[in-house]
Protein backbone atom coordinates (compact mmCIF):
# COMPACT_ATOMS: atom_id res chain seq x y z
CA UNK A 1 0.00 0.00 0.00
CA UNK A 2 2.65 2.64 1.14
CA UNK A 3 4.65 1.34 -2.32
CA UNK A 4 1.31 2.42 -4.81
CA UNK A 5 1.45 6.01 -2.97
CA UNK A 6 4.89 6.57 -3.54
CA UNK A 7 4.60 5.59 -6.81
CA UNK A 8 1.86 8.00 -7.26
CA UNK A 9 3.33 10.55 -5.74
CA UNK A 10 6.95 10.67 -7.87
CA UNK A 11 4.42 10.42 -11.43
CA UNK A 12 2.79 13.58 -10.27
CA UNK A 13 5.79 15.41 -9.36
CA UNK A 14 7.61 13.99 -12.96
CA UNK A 15 4.71 15.64 -14.52
CA UNK A 16 4.73 19.00 -12.90
CA UNK A 17 7.94 19.25 -13.41
CA UNK A 18 7.81 18.91 -17.42
CA UNK A 19 4.68 21.16 -17.12
CA UNK A 20 7.45 23.93 -15.55
CA UNK A 21 10.09 23.16 -17.38
CA UNK A 22 7.90 23.42 -21.15
CA UNK A 23 6.03 26.83 -19.69
CA UNK A 24 9.48 28.40 -19.20
CA UNK A 25 10.89 27.56 -22.48
CA UNK A 26 7.92 29.29 -23.94
CA UNK A 27 8.21 31.89 -22.28
CA UNK A 28 12.01 31.90 -23.08
CA UNK A 29 11.10 31.70 -26.54
CA UNK A 30 8.58 34.24 -26.34
CA UNK A 31 11.28 36.72 -24.91
CA UNK A 32 13.92 35.57 -27.77
CA UNK A 33 11.54 36.35 -30.86
CA UNK A 34 10.93 39.68 -29.46
CA UNK A 35 12.04 42.61 -31.15
CA UNK A 36 14.84 44.31 -28.81
CA UNK A 37 15.26 48.43 -28.74
CA UNK A 38 17.17 49.21 -31.70
CA UNK A 39 17.00 45.91 -33.72
CA UNK A 40 16.27 46.23 -37.20
CA UNK A 41 12.91 43.71 -37.92
CA UNK A 42 14.20 41.42 -40.75
CA UNK A 43 10.37 40.06 -41.36
CA UNK A 44 8.66 41.00 -44.54
CA UNK A 45 5.49 42.77 -44.58
CA UNK A 46 2.77 40.68 -46.67
CA UNK A 47 0.82 42.47 -49.38
CA UNK A 48 -2.96 42.61 -48.17
CA UNK A 49 -4.93 41.64 -51.12
CA UNK A 50 -8.86 43.13 -50.99
CA UNK A 51 -11.41 40.90 -50.78
CA UNK A 52 -13.17 39.34 -53.88
CA UNK A 53 -16.44 40.36 -54.81
CA UNK A 54 -17.17 36.65 -55.09
CA UNK A 55 -16.21 35.97 -51.26
CA UNK A 56 -17.93 39.07 -50.08
CA UNK A 57 -21.47 36.98 -51.91
CA UNK A 58 -21.62 39.37 -54.17
CA UNK A 59 -21.31 39.03 -58.69
CA UNK A 60 -17.73 38.42 -60.58
CA UNK A 61 -16.16 41.65 -61.60
CA UNK A 62 -16.73 42.30 -65.12
CA UNK A 63 -14.76 44.50 -67.36
CA UNK A 64 -17.06 47.45 -68.67
CA UNK A 65 -16.73 49.18 -71.70
CA UNK A 66 -15.10 52.55 -72.28
CA UNK A 67 -18.24 54.91 -73.30
CA UNK A 68 -17.38 57.09 -76.31
CA UNK A 69 -16.25 60.77 -75.58
CA UNK A 70 -18.64 63.42 -75.92
CA UNK A 71 -18.97 65.52 -79.17
CA UNK A 72 -17.38 68.54 -77.09
CA UNK A 73 -13.70 67.04 -77.45
CA UNK A 74 -11.19 69.16 -76.12
CA UNK A 75 -9.02 69.93 -78.96
CA UNK A 76 -6.06 69.14 -76.45
CA UNK A 77 -7.20 65.44 -77.08
CA UNK A 78 -6.91 65.77 -80.82
CA UNK A 79 -3.63 65.42 -81.92
CA UNK A 80 -4.19 66.34 -85.71
CA UNK A 81 -4.94 69.79 -84.73
CA UNK A 82 -2.74 72.78 -86.27
CA UNK A 83 -3.81 76.72 -86.13
CA UNK A 84 -2.03 76.68 -89.55
CA UNK A 85 -4.18 73.38 -90.78
CA UNK A 86 -6.97 73.05 -89.06
CA UNK A 87 -10.34 73.90 -90.66
CA UNK A 88 -12.86 75.56 -88.56
CA UNK A 89 -16.47 73.99 -88.77
CA UNK A 90 -19.66 74.53 -87.37
CA UNK A 91 -20.29 73.73 -83.62
CA UNK A 92 -16.51 74.17 -82.95
CA UNK A 93 -15.94 76.18 -80.08
CA UNK A 94 -13.42 79.46 -80.43
CA UNK A 95 -11.39 81.65 -77.52
CA UNK A 96 -11.25 84.91 -79.59
CA UNK A 97 -8.41 86.98 -77.28
CA UNK A 98 -7.71 90.72 -78.19
CA UNK A 99 -4.36 91.76 -76.31
CA UNK A 100 -5.39 94.24 -73.63
CA UNK A 101 -8.91 94.68 -74.84
CA UNK A 102 -10.76 92.37 -72.30
CA UNK A 103 -14.69 93.43 -73.69
CA UNK A 104 -13.42 92.22 -77.06
CA UNK A 105 -12.57 88.80 -76.08
CA UNK A 106 -14.51 86.13 -75.70
CA UNK A 107 -15.25 82.34 -76.24
CA UNK A 108 -18.32 81.79 -78.83
CA UNK A 109 -19.35 78.82 -80.47
CA UNK A 110 -19.31 78.46 -85.08
CA UNK A 111 -23.37 78.68 -85.37
CA UNK A 112 -25.09 76.88 -87.99
CA UNK A 113 -24.66 79.32 -90.80
CA UNK A 114 -20.74 79.48 -90.34
CA UNK A 115 -20.88 82.53 -88.67
CA UNK A 116 -19.38 84.57 -85.56
CA UNK A 117 -20.45 87.49 -83.99
CA UNK A 118 -17.90 89.94 -81.90
CA UNK A 119 -18.49 92.81 -80.75
CA UNK A 120 -17.58 95.83 -83.06
CA UNK A 121 -16.68 92.99 -85.56
CA UNK A 122 -19.36 92.34 -86.02
CA UNK A 123 -20.76 88.98 -88.37
CA UNK A 124 -17.95 87.48 -89.54
CA UNK A 125 -17.72 83.94 -91.24
CA UNK A 126 -15.44 81.49 -89.26
CA UNK A 127 -16.19 78.13 -91.64
CA UNK A 128 -13.82 77.14 -93.84
CA UNK A 129 -10.90 79.31 -92.30
CA UNK A 130 -8.11 78.01 -90.53
CA UNK A 131 -7.38 80.10 -86.81
CA UNK A 132 -4.46 81.73 -88.09
CA UNK A 133 -6.63 83.01 -91.41
CA UNK A 134 -9.34 83.91 -88.54
CA UNK A 135 -7.30 85.83 -86.55
CA UNK A 136 -5.78 87.60 -89.40
CA UNK A 137 -9.49 88.83 -90.73
CA UNK A 138 -9.89 90.20 -86.94
CA UNK A 139 -7.42 91.79 -86.82
CA UNK A 140 -7.63 93.43 -90.10
CA UNK A 141 -11.22 94.22 -89.25
CA UNK A 142 -10.55 95.76 -85.57
CA UNK A 143 -7.85 97.96 -86.71
CA UNK A 144 -10.04 100.51 -88.07
CA UNK A 145 -11.04 100.56 -84.56
CA UNK A 146 -8.57 99.81 -82.13
CA UNK A 147 -4.95 100.71 -82.19
CA UNK A 148 -2.50 98.02 -83.03
CA UNK A 149 -4.66 95.10 -82.17
CA UNK A 150 -3.01 91.72 -81.61
CA UNK A 151 -5.71 88.90 -81.96
CA UNK A 152 -5.83 85.57 -80.85
CA UNK A 153 -8.14 82.56 -82.08
CA UNK A 154 -7.92 79.67 -80.01
CA UNK A 155 -9.95 75.88 -81.04
CA UNK A 156 -11.10 74.94 -77.37
CA UNK A 157 -13.81 72.43 -78.38
CA UNK A 158 -13.86 70.31 -81.83
CA UNK A 159 -17.55 69.40 -82.67
CA UNK A 160 -17.15 69.49 -86.07
CA UNK A 161 -14.72 66.38 -86.34
CA UNK A 162 -17.30 63.68 -86.44
CA UNK A 163 -19.49 61.68 -88.53
CA UNK A 164 -22.93 59.62 -88.59
CA UNK A 165 -24.33 56.77 -88.78
CA UNK A 166 -27.98 55.76 -89.57
CA UNK A 167 -30.18 53.08 -90.80
CA UNK A 168 -30.24 49.27 -89.37
CA UNK A 169 -27.58 49.54 -86.78
CA UNK A 170 -27.70 48.79 -82.96
CA UNK A 171 -26.50 52.18 -82.35
CA UNK A 172 -27.27 54.77 -84.52
CA UNK A 173 -26.31 58.55 -84.58
CA UNK A 174 -22.88 60.89 -84.06
CA UNK A 175 -19.77 59.53 -83.45
CA UNK A 176 -16.56 61.66 -82.83
CA UNK A 177 -14.00 61.23 -85.42
CA UNK A 178 -10.92 62.28 -83.41
CA UNK A 179 -8.89 59.07 -84.67
CA UNK A 180 -8.45 57.27 -87.99
CA UNK A 181 -11.87 55.25 -88.51
CA UNK A 182 -12.51 53.21 -91.57
CA UNK A 183 -16.28 51.83 -92.56
CA UNK A 184 -15.41 48.75 -91.05
CA UNK A 185 -14.48 50.78 -87.52
CA UNK A 186 -17.55 52.78 -87.78
CA UNK A 187 -20.00 49.49 -88.12
CA UNK A 188 -18.41 48.08 -84.64
CA UNK A 189 -18.73 51.61 -83.35
CA UNK A 190 -22.53 51.41 -83.92
CA UNK A 191 -22.60 47.85 -82.48
CA UNK A 192 -23.27 45.78 -85.58
CA UNK A 193 -26.06 45.28 -88.05
CA UNK A 194 -29.75 44.55 -86.89
CA UNK A 195 -31.33 41.52 -88.83
CA UNK A 196 -32.51 42.88 -91.73
CA UNK A 197 -29.60 44.79 -92.45
CA UNK A 198 -28.67 44.50 -95.74
CA UNK A 199 -25.26 44.26 -95.90
CA UNK A 200 -24.15 44.14 -99.31
CA UNK A 201 -25.60 47.81 -100.18
CA UNK A 202 -24.62 50.13 -97.19
CA UNK A 203 -23.14 53.07 -98.75
CA UNK A 204 -21.46 56.51 -97.41
CA UNK A 205 -22.81 59.89 -97.93
CA UNK A 206 -19.63 62.51 -98.51
CA UNK A 207 -20.44 66.47 -99.46
CA UNK A 208 -17.45 67.76 -101.26
CA UNK A 209 -15.76 71.24 -100.61
CA UNK A 210 -18.17 72.99 -104.08
CA UNK A 211 -21.13 71.00 -102.15
CA UNK A 212 -22.08 68.36 -104.56
CA UNK A 213 -23.14 64.97 -102.73
CA UNK A 214 -21.08 61.90 -103.40
CA UNK A 215 -22.50 58.17 -102.97
CA UNK A 216 -19.93 56.04 -101.88
CA UNK A 217 -20.77 52.15 -102.11
CA UNK A 218 -19.79 49.57 -99.42
CA UNK A 219 -20.06 45.96 -99.40
CA UNK A 220 -19.49 44.55 -96.46
CA UNK A 221 -19.72 40.47 -97.36
CA UNK A 222 -17.07 41.40 -99.75
CA UNK A 223 -14.95 43.53 -97.49
CA UNK A 224 -15.06 40.71 -94.88
CA UNK A 225 -13.79 37.83 -96.79
CA UNK A 226 -11.46 40.03 -98.55
CA UNK A 227 -12.23 40.99 -101.72
CA UNK A 228 -12.24 44.83 -103.03
CA UNK A 229 -10.47 46.44 -99.48
CA UNK A 230 -9.95 49.45 -101.15
CA UNK A 231 -13.76 50.08 -100.51
CA UNK A 232 -12.76 49.99 -96.87
CA UNK A 233 -12.11 53.46 -97.09
CA UNK A 234 -11.60 56.02 -93.62
CA UNK A 235 -14.79 57.93 -92.88
CA UNK A 236 -14.17 61.95 -93.17
CA UNK A 237 -15.70 64.41 -90.92
CA UNK A 238 -19.10 64.88 -91.92
CA UNK A 239 -19.72 61.70 -93.97
CA UNK A 240 -22.86 59.97 -93.41
CA UNK A 241 -22.73 56.33 -93.20
CA UNK A 242 -25.71 54.46 -94.57
CA UNK A 243 -27.11 50.75 -93.44
CA UNK A 244 -30.56 50.22 -95.28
Amino acid sequence: MYSRRATWAKRILMLASAALLAAGGANSYAQDSAPQPGAVSTTVAQPVLPASSEANGGAKDVARATPLPPTDVPSSRVAAIQPESYVIGIGDGLDVSVWREPELSKTIAVRPDGMISLPLVGEIKAVGLTPVQLQNQLTASLTKVVSDPQVTVIVVSVNSLSFNIMGEVYKPGYYPLTKPITVLDAIALSGGFRDFAKEKKIYILRTSADGKQQKIRFNYKDVIKGRNMQQNILIQPRDTLVVP
